[in-house]
């Protein structure tokens, strides 16, 4: 499962010199299972929201100069918490804003949720989106995952990424230095921060373009949990160019494999597709860690293949 890498550092400062630090917003001993589509997961010893680049410039300065360890999290919609929470500082990014600054092209903050770029994009005739509907998570999450679907992925309309890096300076790098390949970047290895996007479409009818998001939500209601709790597929497609979409789907895998009606504690497998682990019944991070181990050994047994995870774990299993 992947895992964001824990900072090997340590602090020495009480509660006056941490608010001191880093301002009256920090918080502490913070429960981050609302920050999880699962629900689960323990506390983070501090907590931060931020709004802002130039906050988030000055945050990642202060915790390089205070010796830190801190981790970042967006819409937590691909998050698997550890049950024993984060004992150093969570930063979530809440970075909010877009705009359209050219007749096809949209400027749009890493906070924003996916769908509302999706939305926007619709609402000035503009296409090349559509893949993405329904897909949950922010803007930044999905850069850093290459989002993608129906053989569509967000690094295809991208044109400018910006960033703030591990020692605070923003800067804007373009999609070639993302190192984009299926549902990974340059972003899985790197402490690199995203702020801010631009995309480039092309004007279509909004009619047309808004039947079509309605088309691929409306299959995607079919498929997924309504209100579920859940990370969307758990593990990643299969790379196979012989295949639709040039990918072996893992829930064709998984449900050949025998893996549905499976549970661990408060997690099963969900009866409607295979790849998708839901927090059934007050199920812990642990619950969903060893079911998901236990789907894995289920298909490499039947078929020698490997899944690869597209969850993010955070903190120690």
């Amino acid at each position: 499962m992947k895992m964001i890498e824990p900072r090997e550092v340590s602090h020495k400062m009480d509660r006056d010199e941490m608010i001191r630090s880093f301002g009256k917003t920090l918080e502490f001993d913070k429960s981050l299972k609302e920050f999880s589509t699962y629900k689960t997961g323990g506390r983070a010893k501090y907590f931060i929201n931020i709004t802002d680049e130039l906050s988030l410039s000055e945050t990642v300065i202060k915790v390089n100069e205070v010796n830190l360890k801190y981790d970042i999290i967006g819409g937590g919609s691909n998050l698997l918490i550890a049950d024993s929470g984060y004992d150093g500082l969570i930063i979530k990014i809440d970075i909010k804003g877009i705009e359209l600054i050219s007749e096809t092209e949209i400027s749009c903050c890493a906070g924003e949720e996916f769908m509302t770029l999706i939305e926007f994009a619709a609402d000035n005739s503009l296409t090349g989106l559509e893949f993405a509907a329904g897909i949950a998570g922010t803007v930044g999450g999905a850069v850093a995952g290459n989002a993608g679907a129906y053989g569509g992925e967000i690094k295809d309309i991208l044109t400018e990424i910006t960033v703030v890096d591990t020692q605070g300076a923003i800067n804007k790098i373009s999609p070639e230095q993302c190192q984009f390949e299926y549902r990974s970047s340059y972003f899985n290895n790197s402490d690199d921060i995203i702020t801010a996007i631009k995309v480039k479409l092309k004007i279509g009818d909004s009619t047309t373009i808004k039947d079509k998001i309605e088309e691929i939500l409306s299959v995607r209601r079919s498929k997924h949990p309504v209100d579920g709790k859940t990370a969307g597929s758990f593990f990643k497609n299969i790379i196979d160019p012989n295949e639709k979409y040039g990918k072996i789907p893992a829930g064709r895998l998984l449900e050949e494999a025998g893996v549905k009606g499976l549970t661990v504690g408060g997690a099963a497998v969900y009866e409607k597709h295979a790849n998708m682990i839901l927090n059934k019944n007050n199920a812990t991070s642990k619950d969903i860690r060893d079911l998901a181990d236990i789907l894995k050994q289920r298909v490499f047994d039947k078929f020698g293949i490997t899944l690869e995870e597209e969850v993010v774990s955070l903190g120690e299993f």
